[in-house]
């Protein structure tokens, strides 16, 4: 997948040419990575940075890695590292060629480089940049100051080295609580950059981590940790979001400090590597939240069904939902990279996904809210009992996809909607007296209306025109001396139908957005303290059909090397939408198929009728 230009490309081509990382043009130093934290399941946004990074890379002939900073075992979890692995896998991108058939060869991890960082700040407390602080979080809080006024310096600021190595050393060892002590960045209180009044390095924290056990007492902090990271690995762009700029002073800060007194004799060695952050615009997507507390909100408290629930725009539920990565991954390319924080349209992913099914999905014909038909003039053609097979193409854009055979008997299925009975005069569907093309079939004419006891309609009677097989319209009538050039009948309609005999049941999830507002999280300006982003969670973003009808092409019959349809297999039902089957298919006890809808169909009639 090749990145389209911008500001990222346009600098990288610069380092390429000036050979700030190897020779002049050599473009296979570019070295990026994807520093996921594992607090989480990765959703659409994280897919953008996803595309940027490795795809960078690839086009460049470079190198990207994945790197998960788990500097905080609190939040961080095994589950997880696994699912974030399983999404860049399934995006379409490696990091570990050597080894394609294990996913986590070449993964790498902060935890990797725990006793390096700790090294590097021992080097700094050596070195008169780093210092044990005894303040609680709340004394550190409040003396940092505001944006206009500076910070006070801690009291325990102006410790020697050896006590500060002391106090280091004992924290590292456990002999403090937790809250009790933190090692600081001696910098500047008086900084306008809020990020450099003496952030902090370390805390102390009694915690298992999920790779390392109870090794360590103290853990490091994001700003001290990442851009080590990225140096030890010899990453050339650390490529960050737009929040993370403040941020960079610092992060250079750090590799300064270590550096300052390096080179050929120094007791601390030849000097490290320093990599150039960049930032870009975050994605922001209409109808989502994208803040990982959030997303946990929604899992804990069960407004969705886990993580892979198909509403969720989590990569895992984009995925169940039967969105595909090239989609995913043409969407990240259409909203570009820039500098600039926008909110982008959800109906740009949902196009983007359309864009692409229909090119690689087969079609088929379901019935979602089936109305019976019945062929009273079926027995015309023969035995009333029999099966014509039609043949009806799997997919238009692709002739490679072949066909398939429909089975066509007296007794058929139509979706309700495409009857009415009181119709407009642009309806074009069925109505009394009206007659309509069954999509690959025959032309039918409604002749009666059957209803039930209590009025409603539950069935229709029609006849057929023999001469239409295949949708084909009928010859013109003989001329008379009347009308010497009689014209062919036309019809205007072609619907969707299943043959009763032969279809079979299936369950069906129809999903809305999750949230009713294009903004869920956005706070209204006369909400009260207890307002929350779940009060913009839609009531009716789910529905599910349990007697839905398919062609009998699902379960494997009617084409020459038709396969049952399974799990993540993705079809557009005609006129209805693309559907997914989903993961946990069949569904429960009853052995249906489960479909998830991944988007709609547009719809003339719908916008005309404003439903």
């Amino acid at each position: 997948m090749e990145p389209a230009k911008n500001f990222i490309t346009e600098m990288i081509d610069e380092h390429i040419a000036s050979g700030k990382w190897g020779e002049p043009g050599d473009s296979s130093v570019v070295h990026t990575r994807f520093p996921p934290e594992p607090n989480g399941y990765l959703h659409i946004g994280h897919a953008k940075s996803i595309c940027l990074n490795f795809s960078l890379a690839q086009s460049y002939g470079g190198a990207c890695n994945l790197r998960f900073d788990d500097t905080n075992p609190v939040k961080e979890e095994d589950e997880y590292v696994r699912s974030i692995v399983q999404d860049i896998r399934w995006l379409g991108f490696v990091w570990n060629k050597g080894c394609p058939d294990d996913p986590m060869a070449g993964v790498l991890f902060a935890s990797d480089y725990f006793q390096q960082l700790h090294d590097w700040a021992v080097e700094l407390i050596e070195k008169g940049h780093a210092y044990v602080d005894d303040q609680t979080p709340d004394e550190i809080r409040a003396a940092r100051g505001t944006l206009t006024e500076p910070g006070t310096p801690s009291p325990y600021r102006d410790r020697t080295a050896a006590e500060n190595l002391d106090l280091f050393e004992k924290m590292v060892k456990g002999e403090f609580a937790d809250g009790t002590r933190v090692l600081r960045a001696k910098i500047d209180m008086a900084s306008s950059n809020m990020n450099l009044r003496d952030p902090v390095m370390y805390r102390v924290l009694h915690a298992e981590h999920h790779r390392t056990g109870d090794a360590w007492c103290v853990y490091p902090m994001y700003d001290w940790a990442h851009g080590l990271e990225d140096s030890i690995e010899g990453i050339t762009n650390s490529l960050c979001t737009l929040e993370f700029e403040n941020h960079r002073p610092l992060y250079d800060w750090f590799i300064d400090a270590i550096n300052q007194g390096r080179g050929s004799g120094s007791q601390w060695g030849e000097p490290i590597h320093q990599p150039q952050q960049t930032e870009f615009a975050r994605l922001s997507l209409t109808y989502s939240v994208m803040s990982k507390r959030k997303l946990i909100q929604l899992v804990d408290e069960g407004h969705v069904d886990g993580w892979d629930d198909p509403r969720m725009t989590t990569i895992s539920g984009l995925r169940r939902r039967g969105y595909t990565p090239e989609a995913i991954r043409a969407f990240s390319i259409d909203v570009g990279v820039t500098k600039f924080n926008a909110m982008i349209d959800m109906a740009r992913l949902e196009n983007a996904c359309r864009d692409h099914l229909n090119k690689v999905a087969h079609r088929r014909m379901a019935v979602l809210n089936p109305l019976k038909v019945t062929i009273t003039n079926w027995s015309e053609g023969g035995d009333e009992s029999r099966t014509e097979w039609m043949k009806a193409v799997n997919n238009p854009e692709d002739e490679g996809a072949g066909k398939r055979r429909v089975p066509f008997t007296r007794e058929l299925f139509i979706e309700c909607d495409d009857f009415m009975e009181d119709a407009p005069r642009k309806f074009f569907r069925l109505k009394p007296g009206g007659e309509v093309r069954l999509r690959y079939a025959y032309w039918i004419t409604c002749n009666e209306v059957v209803r039930d006891d209590a009025g409603e309609v539950i069935e229709l009677l029609c006849t057929y025109d023999p001469q239409t097989r295949g949708g084909n319209a009928p010859p013109p009538p003989p001329a008379t001396v009347d009308n010497p050039e009689p014209k062919a009948r036309k019809v205007k309609g072609t619907i969707h139908w299943v043959s009763a005999e032969h279809g079979i049941e299936a369950s069906v999830k129809l999903f809305d957005r999750l949230f009713v507002n294009e903004r869920p999280d956005r706070k209204p300006k006369k909400a009260g303290p207890d307002w929350s982003f779940l009060q913009n969670i839609n009531p009716d973003s789910l529905s599910v059909i349990d007697d839905a009808i398919l062609e009998p092409a699902f379960a494997g019959v009617g084409e020459t090397e038709c396969q049952a349809a399974a799990a993540g297999d993705r079809f557009q039902f005609e006129r209805l939408g693309y559907f997914c089957v989903d993961a946990d298919s069949p569904s429960g006890d009853t052995g249906k198929l489960m479909f998830n809808r991944t988007v709609s169909l547009r719809d003339s009639w719908a916008k005309k009728s404003g439903s």
